[in-house]
C-alpha cells in the first residue's frame, strides 16, 4: 500500500482559492478496454481477408476526404468579390467554414483519446506485475497532476481576469480621450481587448485539460507493442489543442470583426474598424505575457529542484516518484509549455492578423470586404491544408518504429509548407483584384500590387519559417555535430559544458537572422510593410500544425514521468523516452517559428504604427520613414535594446529564487525521512510542499516583467512622444530576436546534450547515466532550463506586446502635444 509522508488533502491546496474536487475516475467505469485505433485501421493487410482491406482503405479515404471536400467547397464561394448564395460574403463562407471544420475535427481527434480507459494493461508474458495496483498508481499520479495543474490556472487565471477588467477600463479611458472623445472607436477597442484576453485564458486552459487528459492515455498506449498507438495518441493530443486554439481564435476575431462592420458598413470606415480589432491581439498578448512567464517559473523552479537534488546529489532517476519534486515538474510541463505556449501562440496569430488588416485597410476600397480580409483567409486556407496533413502522421505513414517518430514530425511541416502555396495562389487569385493600390509607408508614392506579389510574400514566410526550423533542429538535435560536440565537452566538466552551450547559442543566430533580413527585404520591395505583414501571416499559415507538434512534446514528457511514478515496466519508459527525445527537438523547432514569426509581426505591428501616426499628423510626422539619427529616437533606441536583457534578467532571476527555494524543500524532506532515498519504498513524500512553492512563486513574480513590458512603451509615449517610442520599438525588437534565439537554442542543445549521453553505454567514452559526465550534462541542462522554456519564448511577447500597445495607445500618444509628449521632447 503506497503511504505518503505529507498530507495531500483539499485545506493544503496550492492555491490561495478554493478548488473543487475534481473526480477523473469515470474511465474506470469501462468494463474492458475498447479496441484502439490501430486495431480498427490495421496495416498489416497479411493478416485480413480482402473485404477488409477494402473497408480500411475505404475508412483512410473517407478521413482525406472531408478536408478536400471542405476545402472544394469553400473555394466554390469564390465568384470574385461577390454574395455567395447563402447570402454570405465570400470571405466570411470561406473563413467561417474553416473554423467550424477545425473545430469538428478537433474534436474528432479528442473522441478517439477518449477511448482510451485509465486501465493498465498487460502485454508481455514475463510482466509479474497487478495490472489492478497499476492501474490504482496510474490515477493516483494522473490525479495528482491534475489537481496541480488545475488549481495553479485557477489561481493564475484569477489573476488575468482581474488585470483585464483593469487594463480594459485603462484602454478605454485612454481610447476616448486619445481619439477626441469618439465613444465608438473607446468600446470597440476595449470590447475587443476583453475578448482577445478571454479568448487567450480559455485557450491555454484548454490546452492544459486536453494535455493532462493525455498524458496518462499516452502512458498506458505504450504498454501495446510497437510505436503506432503511443505516437497518435501524443500526436492527436496535440491536435485537439492546436485545431481548436486556431478555429477558435479565428472564429472569434471573424466574428467580432462582423459586428463591428455593423458600425463601420463603408470601406471608407474601415481604418476605424481595423484600429479597433488591434485591441484584440492587445488582449492575447497580455495574457500570453502573464501565461509563458508565469508559466515558465513554475515549471522550470521545480524542474531545476528536482533535478540538482535528485539527480545530481542522490543519483535519482529523473520522475522518480522518491522526488518530492516530481509531480510539480509535470504539472509545470502543462502549466507552462502547453497552457502558456498556447496563449504565446494565439498571441502571435491575433497580431499578425491585426497587423495585416491595419496597414492593408485601403485594398478594401479596391477590392471590398474580401480582399481585406486576405489576411484572415490565408489562415483559413492554411488550417484546411493542415487537417489534409495530419492525415500522414496517424492513418497514411505510420509510426512503426524508433526511426520513424522524428521522421513524422518532420514530415508534417515540410508537407504543410508545399501544400500551402498552392492553397494560397488560388486564395489570392480568387479574392484579391487583378490590381490595387498600397501608400507607401515611406514617401506619398503610391505602390501597384498584384495577387502573385501578395502570394510571393505570403510563401516567403511559410519557407522561411520552415528554414528557421530546420536550422533550429540542426542546432538542438543530438543527432548532428553541435549537440555531439557539447556531449563531448562534458568529459572535461560543466564549465566546457556550460562554455560551449552559450557559443553554440550565439552561433545559432547566425543564418536565421540573414533569413530573416532577406524575408523582410524581398517582401517589403514587392508590397510594402503590407507585404511584411503578409509575410509573417505565412510564418502562422501552418499553426494548426505547429502547435500539434509543439504540445505532443510536453505530452510525451508527462507520459515518461507517469511510467517512471507509477513503476511501469522499463520498456514502456524506454519507449516513451524516444517519442519524448523527438518532442525535444520539434518543441525547439516550434520555438523557432515562434521567435521568427514574432519578428515578422512585431515589425508589421511597427509599420501599422507608424502609418496611423502618418494618418494623425496629416503627413507631418514619420512621412519620409523613422529619422534614428534624431537625439530623442537614438536615445530611447539604445533603451529599447536593454530592455530585453532586462526582462531576461528578471525571469532568470525568478526561476533561480523559486529553485532555490525548491531545492531546501527537496533536501530537508530527503534529511526528515531517510527511507525515501531506498529503492523501492512504498513510501511517498510530500508533493504538496512543492507544488505551493512553485505556484506561490510563480503568480508572485510574473508581475514585476509584465509590468516592465506593458509600462514601458506607455510611458514612453505619454511622457516623451511617438519618436522616441518609434526608437524604443526598433531597440526592443532587434535585441530580442538575437537574445530569443540565443537562450533557446543553447537551451534546446545542452537538453538534448544530457539525453545523448544518457543513451550511451556504461562502457563507452561518455560512461551514460549517474556518471560525472552525466552530472556535467545535467548542470548544464539546469542552466538551459530557464533559458529555453523561461525567457527565451517570453521574449517573443516582448517584442509583439510592446509594439501592439503601441499601436492601439497611438491616438492616445499623439493626443499629448501631437505627438512630443508631456516633456515636449519628440
Amino acid at each position: 500500500m503506497m503511504r505518503r509522508t505529507g498530507p495531500m488533502s483539499k485545506e493544503d491546496s496550492v492555491s490561495a482559492f478554493d478548488v473543487e474536487d475534481v473526480s477523473l475516475k469515470k474511465s474506470n467505469l469501462w468494463p474492458s478496454a475498447p479496441p484502439s485505433i490501430s486495431e480498427e485501421f490495421d496495416m498489416d493487410a497479411k493478416a485480413k481477408p480482402a473485404s477488409s482491406i477494402r473497408n480500411y482503405f475505404f475508412k483512410k479515404s473517407m478521413f482525406m476526404f472531408i478536408p478536400v471536400v471542405a476545402l472544394v467547397y469553400s473555394l466554390s464561394f469564390t465568384i470574385p468579390f461577390g454574395e455567395s448564395a447563402a447570402g454570405l460574403s465570400n470571405s466570411s463562407s470561406m473563413i467561417i467554414t474553416s473554423s467550424i471544420i477545425s473545430l469538428i475535427f478537433a474534436m474528432f481527434q479528442f473522441l478517439i483519446i477518449d477511448r482510451i480507459p485509465v486501465q493498465s494493461i498487460t502485454i508481455e508474458a514475463n510482466n509479474t506485475s497487478d495490472p489492478q495496483k497499476t492501474t490504482k498508481r496510474l490515477n493516483e499520479v494522473y490525479e495528482a497532476i491534475y489537481h496541480g495543474a488545475e488549481s495553479f490556472l485557477k489561481a493564475e487565471y484569477t489573476i488575468c481576469t482581474s488585470f483585464t477588467v483593469v487594463f480594459t477600463g485603462i484602454v478605454f479611458t485612454l481610447i476616448f480621450w486619445g481619439t477626441e472623445w469618439d465613444l465608438a472607436r473607446a468600446s470597440f477597442t476595449a470590447i475587443s481587448f476583453a475578448l482577445g484576453s478571454f479568448t487567450s485564458i480559455l485557450s491555454g486552459y484548454l490546452g492544459m485539460k486536453v494535455a493532462v487528459y493525455s498524458n496518462v492515455r499516452t502512458t498506458i498506449s505504450a504498454q501495446k507493442p510497437g510505436y503506432t498507438d503511443c505516437f497518435n495518441t501524443a500526436f492527436r493530443a496535440g491536435a485537439v489543442m492546436g485545431f481548436a486554439l486556431c478555429g477558435l481564435g479565428m472564429l472569434m476575431l471573424y466574428i467580432t470583426l462582423l459586428c463591428f462592420r455593423v458600425y463601420y458598413p463603408l470601406p471608407s470606415d474601415w481604418v476605424y474598424l481595423t484600429e479597433c480589432i488591434t485591441g484584440y491581439g492587445l488582449g492575447g498578448s497580455c495574457i500570453a505575457m502573464f501565461g509563458r512567464v508565469g508559466g515558465g517559473i513554475y515549471t522550470k523552479a521545480a524542474d531545476v529542484g528536482a533535478d540538482l537534488v535528485g539527480k545530481v546529489v542522490h543519483g535519482i532517476p529523473e520522475d522518480d516518484p522518491r522526488n518530492p519534486a516530481t509531480i510539480a515538474d509535470n504539472v509545470g510541463d502543462n502549466v507552462g509549455d502547453v497552457a502558456g505556449m498556447g496563449s504565446d501562440l494565439f498571441g502571435s496569430f491575433a497580431e499578425a492578423t491585426c497587423a495585416a488588416l491595419v496597414v492593408g485597410t485601403s485594398i478594401g476600397n479596391a477590392g471590398g470586404w474580401d480582399a481585406m480580409m486576405f489576411p484572415l483567409i490565408v489562415s483559413a486556407v492554411g488550417l484546411l491544408v493542415c487537417v489534409f496533413c495530419s492525415f500522414f502522421a496517424t492513418n497514411i505513414f505510420t509510426v512503426r518504429s524508433e526511426e520513424q517518430v522524428s521522421q513524422a514530425l518532420k514530415m508534417q511541416l515540410v508537407s504543410t509548407t508545399v501544400f500551402i502555396i498552392p492553397a494560397v495562389y488560388l486564395a489570392a487569385v480568387s479574392f484579391l483584384p487583378p490590381f490595387f493600390d498600397l501608400d507607401s509607408s515611406v514617401g506619398n508614392k503610391t505602390i501597384s500590387v498584384q495577387p502573385y506579389m501578395a502570394w510571393l510574400c505570403v510563401i516567403s514566410g511559410a519557407v522561411g519559417g520552415l528554414i528557421i526550423g530546420l536550422l533550429t533542429e540542426y542546432y538542438t538535435s543530438y543527432n548532428f555535430r553541435p549537440v555531439k560536440e557539447i556531449a563531448n565537452s562534458c568529459k572535461t566538466g560543466a564549465a566546457t559544458n556550460v562554455i560551449y552551450g552559450i557559443a553554440l547559442g550565439y552561433k545559432s543566430t547566425i543564418i536565421p537572422i540573414i533569413v530573416l533580413a532577406i524575408l523582410i527585404y524581398g517582401s517589403f520591395s514587392l508590397c510594402d510593410m503590407y507585404g511584411v505583414a503578409l509575410a509573417a501571416i505565412g510564418f502562422l499559415s501552418n499553426l494548426a500544425t505547429g502547435l500539434t507538434i509543439d504540445v505532443y512534446g510536453p505530452v510525451c514528457d508527462n507520459a515518461g514521468g507517469i511510467a517512471e511514478m507509477a513503476d511501469l515496466e522499463p520498456y514502456v519508459r524506454d519507449k516513451i523516452d524516444v517519442l519524448d527525445a523527438a518532442g525535444n527537438t520539434t518543441a525547439a523547432i516550434g520555438k523557432g517559428f515562434a521567435i521568427g514569426s514574432a519578428a515578422l509581426v512585431s515589425l508589421a505591428l511597427f509599420g501599422a504604427f507608424i502609418t496611423r501616426i502618418q494618418e494623425l499628423s496629416n503627413g507631418m510626422l514619420f512621412d519620409n520613414g523613422v529619422n534614428i539619427l534624431e537625439p530623442i529616437t537614438f536615445s530611447f533606441l539604445i533603451i529599447g535594446g536593454m530592455i530585453p536583457f532586462a526582462f531576461a534578467a528578471m525571469t532568470m532571476k525568478s526561476v533561480g529564487f523559486a529553485a532555490m527555494q525548491m531545492v531546501h524543500e527537496v533536501q530537508r524532506q530527503f534529511d526528515a525521512n531517510p527511507a525515501l532515498l531506498e529503492e523501492g519504498t512504498d513510501i511517498l513524500p510530500d508533493y504538496d510542499a512543492c507544488i505551493a512553492i512553485s505556484t506561490n512563486a510563480s503568480l508572485r513574480e510574473m508581475i514585476a516583467p509584465g509590468a516592465l513590458v506593458i509600462l514601458a512603451p506607455l510611458m514612453t509615449g505619454i511622457f516623451f512622444g511617438i519618436k522616441a517610442v518609434s526608437g524604443l520599438l526598433v531597440g526592443s525588437l532587434v535585441s530580442s530576436i538575437q537574445l530569443a534565439i540565443s537562450m533557446s537554442n543553447s537551451g534546446g542543445a545542452w537538453d538534448n546534450a544530457k539525453k545523448y549521453i544518457e543513451k550511451a553505454s556504461p562502457h563507452s567514452e561518455l560512461k551514460g547515466k549517474g556518471s560525472d559526465i552525466h552530472k556535467a550534462a545535467v548542470v548544464g541542462d539546469t542552466i538551459g532550463d530557464p533559458f529555453k522554456d523561461t525567457s527565451g519564448p517570453a521574449l517573443n511577447i516582448v517584442m509583439k506586446l510592446m509594439a501592439v500597445l503601441s499601436l492601439v495607445f497611438s491616438d492616445s500618444f499623439y493626443a499629448c502635444s501631437e505627438g512630443r509628449g508631456i516633456f515636449q521632447m519628440g
